[in-house]
């Protein structure tokens, strides 16, 4: 193993990211088969660090994807525009056009999965990559067997929403929650008959409580039900999203009522006597 192989670093920072141990190396075959993936999934990845895009790009394409990539915001344009992609990998920090710039531009016209990836960690980018669009958030530097977990997880997501499938019937009509009327058929809310702009997301945290008015849902129970996949132990995509959500509908999201923190175990609908 050479020394770039052994360990990657951002430039100009002290960040190492170290090497991957012999049991990340499952072969690509056998983890499709059992993913029950595609193996010709085709990414977009996003990354100007070209040490960073060759760790990442190497690895995934040993998963079994079809690895495409760009160095800057206007180049991932221009390659996105060009052929259809299963999901992008998006780095935050990119020269000639941001990331967030990037996300904003293909969210006009594509709800392709979005994953972003930056040494930017703080909650306010967390907050914008989610509220513009994106599916998830890991940041650097990561575990390469999480990356492609995330990955597959994604790309089987956005595969079940797109195919119809037997499934038992959602409730169907309207939710109503104190001043909040929930339109599950149409995945709109408004609130005193003002709309609600919410993500996917947002709808469907604010739906899971209120199917389940009187139940206290755990972090790991919300992720299972909102993005359907295993929970990684990442709370500040929940939180995000949680937070983003209360802005929304909660008079003083720093007083929520709607949805209410069991501090310690997890979240509930609020309860209002009516």
């Amino acid at each position: 193993m050479t020394t770039r192989q052994a360990l990657f670093c951002r430039k100009n920072t002290e960040t190492f990211y170290p090497a991957f141990p012999k049991h990340d190396m499952i072969q690509p075959k056998q983890i499709a088969e059992m993913d029950g993936m595609n193996m010709q999934n085709t990414l977009l990845l996003v990354e100007d660090d070209t040490e960073i895009s060759d760790m990442v790009s190497d690895y995934l394409t040993k998963e079994g994807f079809v690895v495409v990539r760009a160095y800057d915001g206007e180049e991932a344009v221009r390659m996105f525009d060009g052929q259809p992609f299963d999901l992008v990998l998006l780095d935050l920090m990119l020269p000639k056009l941001s990331g967030m710039d990037f996300l904003q531009q293909i969210r006009r016209r594509s709800l392709v999965p979005v994953l972003i990836t930056s040494a930017k960690d703080g909650d306010v980018d967390k907050a914008l990559g989610l509220g513009f669009g994106a599916d998830d958030y890991i940041a650097k530097p990561f575990s390469m067997i999480e990356l492609a977990a995330r990955i597959k997880a994604a790309i089987r997501r956005a595969t079940q929403y797109a195919a119809p499938v037997e499934q038992t019937p959602a409730p169907a009509g309207l939710l109503r929650v104190h001043e909040l009327v929930i339109d599950l058929d149409n995945f709109s809310v408004s609130k005193k008959g003002a709309e609600l702009k919410l993500t996917s997301k947002e709808f469907h945290l604010l739906k899971l409580f209120a199917v389940h008015p009187k139940r206290v849902f755990t972090k790991a129970q919300i992720y299972s039900s909102v993005w359907e996949d295993d929970y990684f132990g990442d709370e500040n995509v929940i939180n995000v999203h949680m937070r983003r959500l209360r802005e929304k509908i909660e008079d003083d999201p720093s007083n929520p009522v709607y949805i209410k923190t069991l501090w310690g175990i997890g979240y509930k609908l609020g309860e209002f006597g009516e």
